[in-house]
């Protein structure tokens, strides 16, 4: 079978989205929400990748009351050199920052405070969720604990497993107190607090300790049902994979236990089923494989560009290959597979399936998709094949300024 042309596969996706009024989403630069954009008082400063979980808390609160404002994203340290203007404006280069009527503020409570007072509380004040932020503090502790030390014994182990379920526990009572699926009566700040790291913790546990946080924890697990009906949640929404492997060199380490069930969740992690995983629960949207196609095409001499093989005469015919794959379904050809030929097309699909980000890139689902089309197009040499593993201690493989000049010619 062979590869469509990138014409033919343009004609295929019509999909689109409005950035700066549309639902929330990771490539916005401006989101007025019906006012002149001469009026809009805030500016966020973010990270580029959509990483950062303090980054992602703000985010919300913005999108949730629908405030008007401004995106600059900045690198983190993991991933580059933070840029030389965000330095001269946050010396330390911390993030996230905002700028409200002019005055720069760092440190995300004390942002969301100051846009308290601006703009009005989301839900009940902050000063009236006091007990709320220190559980998901306490609970942070704990998963800290077990997920980033390395245990010296099964016994440690243990002991580290105990105590962050013993939290958890906590967490899900608090949540059966309530009488829908967010920790107050309806979605406020409280939820805002929690969902970041909550979030990572249910992907990086899995990944690294086997452990399914929303099995045990039927609360939580209702709260992500809860949360994945708002388009705001799913617009800032990650997946296991992204934050599997962001997560190490932003904490200093992520140890795994060994155990089967944990070297079984992380190879699916890695390799699939996705469908099967725990960090998504919405049904996949009809576009999923449209918005995938889209957004490859959008950025795809960059991702040539910066694939790990060096003959981009090969990178681009594998890449038009598996989006051939990915459009399978729209085309009605199901029944066939465009095979890879070599083995750099084959490694070279498993480097593009292994860097796609959620949501910089695309949304969950679309990004199953595509990392399926992928897989199974490396997968059809007929030989097994490894790409360059993603690094542990940093991940400069990510680094922005590789893809800025494709960026600027195709938009967000």
């Amino acid at each position: 079978m062979q590869a469509l042309a990138w014409n033919e596969l343009a004609r295929l996706t019509s999909w689109g989205k409005d950035y700066e009024n549309g639902p929330t989403n990771s490539q916005s630069m401006l989101r007025p929400f019906g006012q002149a954009e001469s009026a809009i008082r805030v500016t966020l400063f973010r990270d580029n990748h959509a990483w950062c979980p303090y980054c992602q808390k703000v985010w919300l609160f913005l999108e949730e009351k629908r405030i008007p404002y401004r995106i600059a994203k900045v690198t983190m340290r993991c991933y580059g050199p933070k840029e030389r203007w965000y330095l001269a404006k946050v010396p330390n280069g911390m993030l996230p920052a905002l700028e409200l009527d002019g005055r720069l503020i760092t440190e995300s409570d004390d942002i969301l405070a100051a846009l308290e007072a601006a703009f009005g509380p989301l839900g009940k004040p902050m000063r009236a969720i006091t007990a709320y932020r220190q559980l998901e503090r306490t609970l942070f502790r704990a998963w800290c604990q077990w997920l980033c030390y390395p245990s010296r014994s099964a016994a440690e182990e243990s002991r580290s497993q105990q105590q962050f379920e013993a939290v958890l526990g906590q967490v899900d009572q608090a949540l059966s107190a309530s009488p829908g699926p967010f920790f107050l009566e309806d979605f406020s700040l409280a939820d805002v607090i929690f969902i970041p790291y909550v979030e990572r913790m249910v992907a990086s546990l899995f990944y690294y300790k086997g452990f399914n946080v929303k099995k045990a924890s039927p609360g939580l697990a209702r709260w992500f049902q809860g949360l994945e009906e708002r388009g705001t949640y799913r617009g800032t929404q990650s997946d296991a994979h992204t934050h599997c492997h962001d997560l190490p060199p932003q904490m200093g380490g992520c140890y795994e236990n060994g155990s089967p069930e944990q070297q079984q969740c992380k190879a699916m992690v890695d390799n699939g089923p996705w469908d099967k995983l725990p960090d998504c629960d919405y049904a996949e949207p009809q576009d999923a494989v449209q918005e995938a196609l889209a957004r490859t095409l959008k950025h795809k001499d960059a991702i040539i560009e910066a694939n790990c093989i060096k003959d981009k005469v090969v990178v681009e015919e594998a890449l038009r290959r598996a989006l051939t794959n990915l459009t399978l379904p729209l085309t009605g050809r199901q029944d066939e597979l465009c095979k890879a030929t070599n083995k750099d097309m084959a490694v070279a699909c498993l480097y593009i399936r292994d860097r796609i980000n959620v949501p910089r890139d695309m949304s969950v689902w679309a990004a199953r998709r595509f990392r399926d089309a992928l897989t199974k197009t490396a997968a059809s040499l007929g030989q097994p094949v490894s790409a360059p593993a993603i690094p542990m201690r940093d991940r400069f493989d990510q680094l922005p300024e590789q893809f800025r000049h494709y960026s600027r010619v195709a938009g967000a």
